[in-house]
């Protein structure tokens, strides 16, 4: 447990500042490396291990009436997918490129400055890029080389990574809408694999992560040979 009942004007005062946002959460127990942090909205990214209870959401807005805590559990969803990609992928203190003007891929890269203490940059050499392609564009691209007689069509290139490979477009646009967020579309337009993604999708609805999974290990094969 937590006590702030020492809190006061008088011993020490906190600023809106991102600085003193994320020094008063530590103070009040929340683990912010659990936490994509943004000047208005704090989105939860894992309940648990960031430890941010009702008790300690109801003193942070004591002290910050004008910030929203997002307890969204689609959003924590999303980044334990996203999650299991980065964790392998990102080096401590890293710099990394960021695309520009992508809402979910910030929120999902923002915590790692604090988890990994890389360096997030939108300009010059880094150590990484980050690809924003997402699952359904990927499988959209299996398919359509494979309709083409061209073959897997799949490949990650070394020195990215791909924050949102395993999350469908469906999760994604469902949180942007319910954050007032300006929804994505499919990059892969080709109609025939489309269909198939559809048709798919009624008879087996968890498979995009398997073709994934399944073209990776062929490609892998092929590799080796």
């Amino acid at each position: 447990m937590f006590d702030v009942s020492g809190f006061s004007d008088e011993t020490e005062e906190f600023s809106t500042s991102k600085k003193d946002v994320l020094k008063f959460l530590k103070i009040i127990g929340v683990d912010s490396r659990f936490i994509s942090y943004t000047p208005n909205k704090i989105y939860i990214n894992n309940l648990r291990f960031s430890k941010f209870s009702r008790k300690r959401q109801a003193t942070f807005n004591k002290q910050y009436p004008e910030i929203e805590v997002v307890r969204s559990s689609l959003f924590q969803k999303i980044c334990s997918k996203s999650s299991k990609h980065l964790a392998l992928e990102i080096k401590p203190n890293s710099s990394i490129l960021m695309p520009k003007d992508n809402f979910i891929v910030e929120l999902l890269m923002e915590p790692y400055t604090r988890k990994y203490g890389v360096k997030l940059v939108y300009e010059g050499e880094t150590d990484l890029i980050v690809n924003p392609l997402i699952l359904d564009d990927q499988v959209n691209d299996i398919f359509e080389g494979i309709f083409n007689g061209v073959g897997l069509n799949f490949k990650m290139n070394p020195g990215e990574i791909y924050p949102l490979i395993n999350v469908p477009l469906d999760w994604i646009n469902s949180f942007l809408e319910m954050d007032g967020q300006k929804l994505i579309e499919n990059k892969n337009k080709n109609e025939l694999a489309i269909s198939f993604s559809k048709f798919l999708e009624d008879v087996a609805p968890q498979y995009k992560e398997n073709v994934v999974k399944a073209a990776e290990f062929i490609e892998k094969k092929l590799e080796i040979q």
